[in-house]
């Protein structure tokens, strides 16, 4: 793998666990055109999945540092400005970068798991809720604090966090701005479950190796099958999860699974 030259990441494989880690802690992980670009390089290598990638089953996104991410980088080229200038244009940096990069992970080619220490603010939350599953340290906390700079929350955040918590609580999150303590985003459902942060760490390894040993692409069908049910009527997503299953019933896997469970067996999935 020729991920050596990174400067914002760090990627590691270790089996078929991929572990892509945010390393700005100095500055709390905060988004730059080049982190941008780092991450478009290694999701795409991953999507492509040739040579050792092959074997990647699972992705878990990590930072470095006191918290998992801040948001954008007010400093970076791309969006900063001078007093009395016009401020460079932050539809154009969303449209390049953070839409891009959504996408990117709700399209991958296998699970995604993010692992959230500290804070997760702005499009760090968002990129953390861009991830299939979020498990969070007990003193991680998350906020959208865009409105407090006159904006408001991007990177996929307007439509994942009211879908997960409902209008009411996504409104109040949003025009305030108020951290939302771990605990209480598993309670509300915004993320999958909270540990306590010395056993986070475990919790993760542990979840990626179930995730590991199933089925992958029916995972993913999964993924997309639920985020598409919003926007379906019930007719209409009825056909698409006939589409599915017609796809996935003459698949290698599913022949694994049912033969795994009459002859009362462990299954042994390839992930096709």
């Amino acid at each position: 793998m020729a991920f050596d030259h990174l400067q914002t990441l760090r990627f590691t494989l270790e089996g078929a666990t991929a572990r892509l880690t945010l390393c700005r802690p100095d500055k709390l992980n905060a988004f730059t055109g080049q982190m941008h670009a780092e991450l478009r390089e290694v999701l795409d290598a991953l999507q492509q999945g040739q040579g050792e990638l092959a074997a990647a089953r699972v992705l878990v996104l990590g930072a470095q540092g006191k918290g998992f991410c801040a948001g954008q980088d007010l400093a970076d080229p791309a969006v900063a400005f001078k007093p009395g200038e016009p401020p460079p244009s932050l539809g154009a940096v969303v449209e390049r970068d953070y839409g891009p990069l959504v996408l990117r992970l709700m399209q991958l080619r296998m699970p995604t798991v993010a692992m959230v220490h500290g804070i997760a603010a702005g499009a760090g939350a968002s990129l953390a809720l861009a991830c299939d599953m979020v498990l969070a340290g007990e003193s991680a906390a998350f906020m959208l604090p865009f409105a407090k700079i006159g904006l408001i929350p991007d990177t996929g955040a307007s439509w994942a966090v009211p879908q997960r918590l409902g209008l009411a609580r996504a409104m109040g999150l949003a025009l305030t701005g108020h951290k939302l303590p771990a605990a209480k985003a598993a309670q509300w459902g915004l993320i999958w479950e909270c540990h306590p942060d010395e056993q986070l760490a475990a919790a993760v390894d542990t979840l990626c190796a179930q995730l590991a040993q199933l089925p992958t692409h029916a995972l993913v069908r999964t993924r997309q099958a639920m985020l598409a049910a919003h926007g379906n009527s019930l007719g209409e997503h009825l056909a698409y999860e006939s589409l599915l299953m017609h796809e996935l019933g003459s698949s290698a896997d599913y022949v694994e699974g049912v033969s795994a469970f009459l002859q009362k067996r462990p299954a042994r999935f390839g992930g096709a």
